[in-house]
């Protein structure tokens, strides 16, 4: 107990701000809660002092990457033991190394002799890698990437997420000195340019000052103009039929002469533009829908600016989802809906039909999330931003502006798969001076998206750090709920190489949920996998059904019971949906009366 009596000061001094609590209190139209002005909030001169710094440091927060640097370096500064073993395994690898350096020119040398790249590695793959000496400068690089991992890592007393962040930060730093970085120690880029006789270089001049034009004019590329939102891409035909300022409600056409009784509606993430699902035409998971004969609906939403700093992510529950279900109420009465919930919309969707369940409103008749965690304590490495002092900083970066920047985000996701997003790019297009060609999930992955302020303080803070849906702590209209709840039947897609919902993750929802779940674990990653066409034939997957009341079956035991199929889930998840729908009927009405002054698809809001 506190021996010492606190005095409240009699008056705050001039020019301070208060650091009492501001309460939202909620409008009577049932519009988003007013939230205190960037002015009016606690220590503004420390906030953007802190976005100033951000500029420098790309989001990421010093003190947070200070302190795990000091986890680590003082607990293995303080075993002997351990700096010994590491000690040991560099003098090793060492002598191994000079050993082949010394019988490089042998015929008798085998490539890779010391140590080859893992099975992901792309940057070795080419058969110019096995010649000397760029065999050994690629070995010495792959030493030097093991030799750090095993200092970062296994030290006994730094905390797991720590060790993480160390860890991330230096295969960082590694992964820009690889040789297949630089023209002198990559042999394909010295053959191109042989070849060419240094046309490449030329090629990749000019392709560095498009980017650099492009970066300084925050346009899109001129190729983008193969794909236009509208013609080429999101060009299912369909009509706006509701509109609120959060979303705007797309009725897509029907294609069949009946269609099932039951809609469906698309709840995609507002980390970007909702055309993922609806790609080109042989890319369209809409168009295939349609063709199946099922009425499909689906969420665009709007971009926040920085008036929308103090949209809640509750916000996007109530005028997305909500008001979705309730329009297609009035436009199909008396249906249940099959809802489809993709990454951040899928988290959404599992929020909104755990509040439904609780309050008694049946209106979902099946559940599907793709790739999307109602879990997040192993959200694979983007849980590296998720800590205290990341995310205050990130508060404070987003706090002056109103919403988080497209740069940023795209930023931290390119940094998940540097090797993949960053510096293979680099030696493809300003090295080798080529230009990939540009693919519709290319273009549509250029055209991002913001995030309000208020709504990604929340998730971050309720979701990611605290964990509270998973752990019953979230609430909803002032009242817990629990995924539990959920008794519909639900199809829930993973993808073994996804960066940002890892399917081990998702798999949770097996314990989460009283429910029928079918799993399905697809070939590709986050967006490649759930673009699945039936007609691209490389599409294979593993699914398994648990029955509400069977025992659960862990990740590891899932893959080896589940069986192997090859082609589309698509198909999967089609046959699945109709076994849960009635007969086909006529089509429905599209929209209700006073949606002709909408307009048709893909609406205006995918254009802000």
């Amino acid at each position: 107990m506190s021996v010492v009596q606190l005095v409240p000061r009699k008056e705050e001094p001039a020019g301070e701000p208060s650091v009492n609590p501001v309460v939202s209190v909620a409008p009577p139209t049932g519009k988003p809660a007013m939230r205190p002005t960037p002015a009016s909030e606690p220590y503004p001169l420390d906030r953007a002092f802190h976005a100033m710094l951000a500029r420098f440091t790309g989001g990421i927060s010093p003190a947070a990457l200070s302190l795990a640097w000091l986890d680590w370096s003082s607990h293995l500064a303080a075993a002997p033991q351990r700096q010994a073993e590491i000690a040991r395994n560099v003098l090793q690898d060492t002598g191994r190394f000079i050993e082949a350096a010394l019988h490089a020119a042998s015929p008798d040398q085998r490539p890779w002799s010391v140590i080859q790249p893992q099975g992901r590695d792309r940057r070795f793959r080419e058969p110019q890698w096995e010649a000397a000496p760029f065999n050994l400068f690629a070995q010495a690089f792959l030493l030097g990437e093991r030799w750090w991992h095993d200092a970062t890592t296994g030290v006994r007393g730094v905390s797991r997420a720590n060790e993480a962040i160390v860890e991330f930060s230096v295969r960082q730093m590694l992964d820009m000195l690889a040789p297949s970085n630089f023209a002198a120690t990559n042999p394909e880029v010295l053959e191109k340019a042989f070849q060419s006789g240094g046309e490449n270089f030329v090629f990749g001049w000019q392709n560095w000052c498009s980017d650099l034009v492009r970066l300084l004019s925050v346009s899109k590329p001129v190729r983008d103009e193969q794909f236009v939102v509208g013609k080429t891409v999101a060009a299912s035909p369909g009509k706006v039929v509701y509109r609120n300022e959060l979303i705007e409600l797309i009725q897509y056409y029907p294609t069949t002469a009946q269609v099932r009784p039951e809609p469906i509606l698309i709840v995609p993430a507002w980390i970007m533009k909702y055309y993922i699902l609806d790609l080109s035409p042989q890319n369209s998971l809409v168009r295939y829908l349609t063709g199946q004969g099922f009425s499909v609906f689906a969420i665009s939403w709007r971009n926040p600016e920085a008036k929308d700093r103090d949209v809640a992510f509750d916000d996007y529950r109530k005028l997305g989802v909500m008001a979705a279900l309730d329009a297609i109420g009035r436009i199909m009465p008396g249906r249940k809906t099959h809802a489809l919930g993709y990454c951040l919309g899928g988290t959404l969707l599992s929020i909104a039909a755990a509040a439904m369940a609780r309050d008694g409103d049946t209106r979902l008749g099946t559940i599907t999330l793709l790739a999307a965690q109602t879990d997040f304590t192993e959200a694979g490495e983007l849980t590296l931003f998720i800590n205290e002092s990341q995310i205050a900083f990130l508060e404070d970066m987003m706090w002056k502006r109103g919403y988080l920047d497209t740069t940023q985000m795209a930023g931290a996701f390119a940094l998940l798969r540097s090797n993949d997003l960053i510096w293979s790019r680099l030696s493809h297009d300003y090295l080798m001076g080529e230009s990939a060609p540009l693919s519709d999930l290319m273009a549509w992955n250029a055209d991002a998206t913001r995030l309000p302020y208020r709504m990604h303080s929340e998730y971050l803070r309720k979701l990611f750090l605290n964990n509270d849906l998973a752990e019953g702590r979230y609430q909803v209209a002032d009242r817990s709920i629990s995924l539990s709840d959920i008794h519909a039947p639900m199809f829930v897609v993973g993808t073994p190489t996804d960066h940002v919902a890892p399917w081990r993750s998702v798999h949770k929802i097996h314990y989460q949920v009283d429910a029928d779940v079918t799993f399905v674990l697809t070939s590709g990653g986050h967006n490649a996998g759930v673009v699945a066409p039936p007609e691209e034939s490389w599409h294979s997957y593993q699914v398994l059904t648990k029955v509400a009341d069977a025992p659960y079956v862990g990740p590891d035991e899932w893959l080896k019971l589940a069986p192997h199929i090859e082609g589309s889930w698509w198909l999967e998840w089609s046959s699945w949906l109709a076994a849960r729908s009635g007969e086909p009927c006529a089509p429905p009405q599209i929209g209700i009366e006073g949606a002709d002054s909408l307009p048709d698809a893909p609406g205006d809001y995918v254009h802000t």
